[in-house]
């Protein structure tokens, strides 16, 4: 029995690319169905996360043109990873294997049907992995690097080069859906999942039109989330830094005492105000760490909902593409 494929495309102010993304996505799960690979009721499944351009003006008359495009519409705009959880959780309803992928298509769609293959060999998790960043800045190519690598220190569990193209099967999403944080760090908590694995790699292409969704500013708060959300080692870091700051005070402590005791001490402005200023500098950066967390635990506890769902469209007819 051929598997049902659930297409997530989560967008956000996607008007530019949309319609050409859909198209791509439409002849790729065409010739996924002629090969036999997946069931001819296979869906693509559009999430307009709050969007303030014609987005959901478009989901809506591609899927008067193709009932294989559904729309998902949520009430507000609440981020890439909460919108990705309500196409999910929509999809699982009727779909065997779910593949998220970003509306620019900047993630090759050519390896989709080595995703579906790795899975009909067994893997419940199949991820996307970039062969390269040679196509990225400098900066965006290094900061990721040490982004991961740090993740890593830390002791969350990342794939190198992974965003959130990836496979799952049903039971891996269900397993997905069951995690209840509302900081939300996708990537992260699906290696931690289990299940069986696989990789396929790809070239990242540039994006068709429009401008990239996630800015530095995002990308900053979208790394603290991750660390913040699967370690507590920061917290422990600061432990550490303090008792060695405890260390080098009484060290300090006994050479003025030493100095005092020997008419050797001279006023020193400057290196009194360093001092301050390093201590200040440290206290304040403990805090905000420590801060980080406790804003964590509010949000949590609160449990509110991720998002609301306010209209969808799918259709129950013949998929055609």
């Amino acid at each position: 029995m051929k598997p049902i494929l659930g297409l997530v495309v989560p967008c956000y102010n996607e008007e530019a690319v949309l319609r050409d993304t859909l198209d791509s996505l439409k002849a790729v799960v065409a010739d996924l169905v002629t090969r036999q690979l997946v069931d001819p009721a296979s869906r693509i499944y559009c999430v307009d996360d709050g969007s303030r351009d014609n987005t959901w003006q478009i989901i809506q008359e591609e899927s008067l043109r193709s009932a294989a495009v559904c729309g998902v519409k949520l009430a507000g705009n609440v981020g890439h990873q909460n919108a990705l959880m309500a196409g999910l959780s929509t999809a699982t309803a009727d779909c065997d294997i779910m593949i998220s992928i970003d509306a620019d298509l900047q993630d090759d769609t050519a390896v989709i049907a080595d995703m579906v293959n790795a899975y009909l060999d067994g893997a419940d998790i199949v991820y996307g992995v970039r062969k390269s960043r040679e196509s990225d800045s400098f900066f965006k190519r290094n900061s990721a690097l040490m982004f991961y690598k740090m993740m890593n220190a830390l002791g969350t569990k990342t794939i190198y080069n992974h965003a959130d193209y990836r496979l799952m099967s049903r039971r891996a999403t269900e397993k997905l859906l069951a995690f209840r944080e509302r900081n939300l760090f996708i990537r992260g908590i699906v290696p931690t999942i289990g299940f069986r694995t696989a990789t396929v790699y790809y070239d990242r292409h540039p994006r068709l039109a429009g401008e990239s969704k996630y800015p530095l500013k995002k990308m900053l708060s979208f790394a603290v989330d991750g660390i913040t959300s699967f370690s507590i080692r920061p917290i422990r870091l600061i432990f550490a830094t303090g008792i060695i700051m405890l260390i080098a005070t009484l060290t300090v402590s006994l050479y003025v005492l030493l100095a005092y005791f020997h008419g050797n001490t001279i006023p020193g402005w400057t290196s009194l105000m360093l001092s301050l200023w390093f201590i200040g500098s440290l206290v304040l950066i403990s805090l905000g760490i420590i801060g980080e967390y406790i804003g964590k635990i509010y949000i949590e506890v609160k449990d509110r909902p991720r998002f609301f769902i306010e209209k969808t469209i799918i259709q129950q007819k013949e998929t055609t593409f």
